[in-house]
């Protein structure tokens, strides 16, 4: 044994890179191994709201709206009613995964994280971690390899799961955006988010409880979104499965957790990037101080809102009355939406929440 780092993450996708940067802009010398090769393709919506755009500012990376699309807010469309409202401050940017993987990249290669791709982790010793039977001494170690961690069994951070699984697929297509917005397409069975990624690229991603429901579904169950696609060019499908759930703990000694290592949000929130990136600049701070109950408790916070998020969301999704109903509410009073929208990318306090939940309550009975 004769490399040493202060920070090992196990994990090279944009929680592991994020985490990495964060840890090497407070000081530490950060190593990080992944099994796969650059840049790291994912199944999701492409999305990036104003708030995980500043996030990303805070780590050092900038993206340019011409390497994707800008858009000005999100639009819910349902059988009943449709609305639609911009971000309370700024814009968001479609970016295609690899796009913005790489971007990640540039910016932990310039602060000098050692990055370690086609590199498997085969284990934990109390030393550090063991790779190609050799093993790197590390002071902490940040398990960032995603909903089947192998790093949270490793350390016995493993607790029951919570809620059902749910399956999401994307494909491109090729053809010039129609909209300005993020959309979602609420059908029977299934959620379709739109966004636009390029002059000439719009990325949809179907999202449903059955794995059956895939993009060939669109032109049953959205029809309104099929016509916009008419007869487009596709890229292959790749999907994904997507889960709500956390764990008791997302620490144990020297050993951290970060992004869906640590418990995942469902994909209808559209908040696992941003999420995750808060996580990594909450745990790089709990290293500096040397105490990771802070980043324990930090977790927890983080996680509140995008949770209640997801739990309104998924109520949608299971009971079409409600749904409609809700729909309707929404477009009769649009200052609704745009207070839900605000509460969506963070631009908002804990009591403004409460007073959107207890509003949207009252107009709900109301209507």
């Amino acid at each position: 044994m004769g490399q040493k780092t202060d920070v090992f993450v196990v994990g090279g996708g944009p929680a592991g890179l994020a985490a990495a940067i964060a840890a090497r802009q407070r000081g530490f010398s950060v190593v990080v191994a992944d099994g796969a090769e650059p840049p790291i393709d994912k199944a999701c919506g492409e999305g990036l709201m104003p708030d995980t755009l500043a996030v990303l500012h805070g780590l050092g990376i900038s993206v340019n709206p011409s390497e994707g699309f800008a858009f000005r807010g999100i639009r819910f469309l349902g059988e009943a009613a449709q609305v639609d409202a911009s971000f309370p401050t700024g814009q968001g940017i479609g970016l295609r995964r690899p796009v913005l993987h790489q971007r990640m990249i540039e910016q932990a290669e310039k602060l000098g994280v050692t990055l370690l791709w086609r590199t498997c982790v085969s284990g934990l010793s109390p030393q550090g971690v063991v790779v190609g039977g050799e093993t790197i001494a590390a002071r902490w170690i940040v398990g960032a390899d995603g909903i089947r961690s192998r790093v949270r069994r490793w350390r016995g951070l493993e607790t029951p799961v919570a809620g059902r699984p749910r399956f999401a697929f994307r494909r491109h297509y090729h053809l010039e955006p129609w909209t300005d917005c993020v959309e979602v397409y609420w059908g029977r069975n299934a959620q379709a988010y739109v966004t636009p990624v390029g002059r000439h690229d719009v990325c949809v991603v179907v999202i449903s409880g059955s794995a059956a429901v895939r993009s060939a579904s669109i032109t049953e169950d959205f029809p309104e979104l099929a016509n916009h696609l008419g007869s487009a060019e596709a890229s292959p499908e790749v999907g994904a499965m997507t889960l709500t759930r956390g764990f008791e703990r997302v620490y144990r000694d020297q050993v951290a957790l970060v992004g869906d290592a640590s418990g995942s949000v469902d994909a209808i929130t559209g908040e696992g990037l941003c999420l995750s990136f808060r996580q990594a600049v909450a745990l790089a701070d709990a290293l500096a101080s040397g105490d990771l109950s802070e980043y324990q408790a930090a977790h927890r916070r983080l996680a509140r809102r995008p949770t209640w998020m997801g739990r309104l969301l998924l109520l949608l999704d299971g009971h079409a009355k409600v749904r409609d109903r809700a729909m309707r509410t929404l477009a009769a009073h649009p200052d609704l939406f745009a207070r839900l929208v605000s509460v969506h990318v963070g631009a908002t306090s804990p009591g403004h929440i409460a007073a959107t939940g207890a509003l949207l309550g009252w107009r709900f009975v109301a209507a």
